[in-house]
């Protein structure tokens, strides 16, 4: 692929996903009243966490493509970077949102696990704000890009450990379905965080990573805002 190519791909998937995101997110908004009520706080938890996501990511893709539009990313490196460092502060309170959901939709308590988990996000907090991070570059550093994700890494697994190992005994499909988004957002964010500098296609695999965030909106949509008799059939003709 040419890198022109890569930069339309790129670009085209940014406003699209986007868009998605920011309508799924305001439609979760305006439904929430119709949520029913066993459903409601874990809902009002994943309208938040959406929330999260799509400001940080309006400045991530956001002022990537702006970036591109004056000139490219090497002319802009700073709105590059101030977007960059947007996403890792909003994604990481994402997961925590997502921590809190799976406490109240499996009635789970928070012991040495959990709150080591939960340790990680001023761990990573305080390594983000070391000037070495050199967050107005577009290429994050060889050594503090990888890093300071190290503690998103074992935040998310954390995170997709518990949804998977109590949805499994709950026989919950719907939990059982994110995480397996979950699982396969990390399987292809991982090469970019340790190959996408030195082979900058790798960073292709940021489309199917975020495809698998706009995957968990859709499913905590349909089988929170809906009640659970849809998810069995979206989990049923996934499963086909």
């Amino acid at each position: 692929m040419s890198e022109a190519m890569r930069v339309y791909v790129e670009v085209g998937f940014n406003i699209i996903y986007l868009i998605v995101v920011w309508a799924m997110t305001v439609l979760m908004s305006m439904k929430i009243g119709g949520v029913a009520s066993k459903n409601r706080k874990i809902a009002s938890l994943f309208r938040w966490a959406f929330v999260l996501l799509a400001f940080g990511d309006t400045g991530h893709v956001g002022f990537r493509i702006a970036a591109y539009a004056f000139g490219g990313l090497d002319q802009n490196k700073l709105l590059v970077g101030i977007g960059a460092l947007a996403t890792a502060i909003t994604v990481t309170f994402f997961y925590v949102i997502m921590l809190y959901i799976w406490k109240e939709r499996f009635s789970g308590k928070f012991g040495t696990s959990e709150y080591f988990l939960l340790a990680s996000v001023p761990v990573r907090m305080i390594v983000m704000a070391f000037p070495q991070n050199d967050w107005g570059n577009s290429v994050p550093p060889a050594f503090w890009g990888p890093f300071r994700n190290l503690f998103l890494i074992i935040l998310g697994i954390g995170v997709l450990y518990l949804y998977l190992r109590d949805s499994i005994k709950a026989g919950d499909r719907l939990f059982r379905w994110m995480a397996y988004c979950v699982f396969f957002s990390y399987l292809f964010y991982t090469p970019v965080i340790l190959f996408a500098r030195d082979f900058p296609l790798v960073g292709m695999l940021m489309i199917p990573k975020t495809i698998m965030y706009v995957a968990i909106q859709i499913l905590a949509y349909k089988g929170l805002w809906f009640g659970e008799g849809k998810v069995v059939s979206v989990a049923s003709s996934a499963h086909s």
